[in-house]
């Protein structure tokens, strides 16, 4: 799949509720701060973990900047899940847009 051809949303397209926010970030990345709903499934796990990816219901795809998540975006679509979606930006983008952060601890967190 063309890098341009993947599906994106931004920051203000993705609702508070109803969608599975999938960050593929690494742990130190994840505990730095995260999005309180995400699920966290490092890149290189997705093959592995591939049964806890819902393929029913809409997914978004995260990263710090966007690039990890358009690999697995396309991996994910290319494995039959067509409501999954990249997120421009990533978490820079989630946090520059002023959406909550939670750090490992589950507390508030700034990247």
């Amino acid at each position: 799949m063309n890098p341009h051809e993947i599906p994106s949303v931004t920051v203000d397209q993705v609702p508070d509720s109803g969608v599975y926010l999938l960050d593929v970030r690494e742990d130190d990345e994840w505990a730095a701060g995260h999005a309180p709903n995400a699920v966290h499934v490092p890149m290189q796990d997705v093959p592995v973990r591939l049964a806890e990816i819902p393929a029913d219901q809409a997914v978004v795809v995260t990263c710090r900047m966007g690039g990890r998540s358009a690999q697995v975006t396309a991996y994910l679509r290319a494995q039959g899940y067509d409501e999954v979606v990249n997120l421009v930006g990533g978490m820079q983008a989630w946090q520059s847009a002023g959406r909550p952060l939670a750090g490992g601890d589950g507390a508030p967190r700034v990247l």
